[in-house]
């Protein structure tokens, strides 16, 4: 397998850079500005640390009139801009580039009003996922969307992944939850999209934006909605003698008409990696563990409970525990929550997967998994997001050993492929980044990929806001839908093609 390629460095830019530092501490004073290689190591990568690149520089603002210097400046000087939040994307959506600037977003981490009335929060991108909830815990509110990673995850980061969590099968994901961002486009201009109301009218530019990937704009404030704590939650732990049984109840509750507020499975391996780490109290004997949360008025809750332990046992559920406490449902949570740093300490190193499945397909994925599994010769744990099909399988591998490294890339891609094979498609919550870059042809065909692309140059027409992530071939939005092949050669040949 062939290492990902990212765009060739302009040399020309590189060469500047001295120039470009001096213009970017015109406009970030003191210490927002880094250039010291040693300093620059802590951007090499996000959470997908295989692919490490050190930045040009790394400019660190702290207001949205920076943003909008920092991003015109690099128009005017051709100079390609990589956003970043937390840095804890698992797709490399901020791996840095050799000849562009990082701009890191972490001084944005101030909530600036929450508005109990219309139930909304407004914050600026810097903010952690989990500050939002916590902020608004006093008064029984909370922000739905909770990724694993929701302590360190940043809500501006969120919008560029449309990022889920465990309780996105009922309340959403990002883009379900955010009303309105205010944001900065590569030529500087600072526009506002949504607010405080519900719905907008004309194109669904939010829908747009969230997801994006740091490809449209840089976002400087955020306004999501918050719910009401629900009067009862609890948890039910049902354990299977096999994955597919597990997979086949969880599309029977859903078949049923229920919709848990979280259903989330595990397999053996993962099962056994949050309960040494965790202690949550999970059975170690079942080759497959489902948590079921229900939540809403307790006589709901209590008729629910008893309507999936009764689809669960005609699915061959070996063990049934329910929450009897609050403290016993977080238990509960938290050995899922722990799952990936958990299953670090069975194996050196890990790479972790996301795609998308129809529920009804989820017992062949799961037979087809540890087919792949015997054939690459690496141990895979699964962690899913079981309720609406979003996968998490954990692929164990040494980098140390040669090849490994590969090996869990190409089972990586199977898998992905697999995925969009029956039915589902590449990214649940993750991104494509530059890890699923490359097999963005396997989902789409050449005339969606112009699409999209064509939506891409309308923000950005110079194509410098985090070039290299998503798409598989880079066009030069002018010539976009020309590209034309004459004698065996391309037009245009300079064009960056990866």
């Amino acid at each position: 397998m062939s290492p990902m390629k990212m765009p060739e460095p302009d040399s020309g830019v590189i060469a500047r850079r001295r120039q470009i530092v001096e213009a970017l501490r015109a406009i970030v004073p003191g210490e927002g500005v880094i250039v010291d290689e040693a300093e620059l190591r802590a951007y090499e990568c996000d959470g997908l640390t295989a692919y490490r690149q050190l930045p040009l520089v790394v400019a660190l603002p702290s207001t949205v009139e920076q943003v909008s210097r920092i991003l015109k400046t690099c128009k005017e000087m051709a100079v390609k801009v990589v956003p970043r939040g937390a840095g804890t994307s698992l797709s490399g959506g901020a791996l840095p580039l050799a000849d562009g600037v990082l701009l890191g977003m972490g001084k944005f981490n101030r909530i600036l009003e929450i508005d109990y009335e219309n139930r909304c929060v407004v914050a600026q991108p810097g903010v952690t996922n989990l500050g939002i909830s916590n902020a608004v815990a006093h008064e029984g509110f909370y922000y739905a969307p909770d990724p694993s990673s929701q302590i360190a995850c940043t809500i501006g980061g969120n919008i560029a992944e449309n990022s889920g969590g465990v309780h996105c099968l009922k309340y959403g994901l990002t883009t379900n939850n955010v009303l309105g961002v205010e944001m900065v486009l590569m030529d500087g201009t600072i526009v506002r999209l949504g607010g405080k109301h519900l719905e907008s009218g004309g194109y669904d530019l939010m829908g747009i934006v969230t997801g994006s990937e740091g490809l449209l704009g840089v976002v400087t404030e955020v306004t999501v909605r918050i719910l009401r704590k629900p009067a009862t939650a609890r948890a039910v732990l049902l354990g299977f003698p096999s994955s597919e049984q597990a997979g086949d109840c969880v599309a029977a509750i859903i078949a049923a008409g229920i919709i848990p507020g979280g259903m989330e499975m595990m397999d053996r391996p993962a099962i056994h990696a949050a309960e040494d780490f965790v202690h949550a109290g999970y059975p170690l004997d079942v080759e497959a563990l489902l948590i079921v949360e229900l939540d809403g008025p307790a006589a709901e809750v209590d008729h629910l409970i008893g309507r999936v332990e009764a689809i669960a046992g005609d699915h061959g559920a070996c063990y049934a525990r329910t929450s009897t406490s609050e403290e016993e449902r977080l238990a509960f949570w938290a050995g899922r929550k722990a799952a990936f740093p958990a299953v670090g300490r069975i194996s050196p190193d890990y790479y972790c997967m996301d795609g998308t499945i129809p529920r009804k397909a989820l017992p062949l994925v799961l037979q087809r998994m540890q087919e792949m599994s015997d054939q690459y010769g690496l141990r895979v744990a699964n962690v899913f997001h079981a309720g609406d099909g979003n996968l998490h399988p954990l692929i164990l591998y040494d980098a140390n050993r040669p090849g490994e490294l590969e090996r869990a890339e190409a089972f990586g891609n199977d898998i992905l492929r697999l995925c969009v094979q029956v039915g589902g498609v590449l990214t649940g919550e993750h991104g494509v980044g530059v890890e699923k870059r490359d097999l963005m042809t396997d989902q789409f065909d050449a005339a969606d990929l112009e699409q999209q692309q064509r939506l891409k140059c309308a923000f950005d027409p110079d194509g410098l806001l985090n070039p290299g992530k998503v798409f598989p071939t880079l066009h030069r939005c002018a010539e976009l839908g020309r590209l034309h092949v004459h004698q065996g050669a391309l037009r245009f040949p300079d064009i960056p093609r990866f």
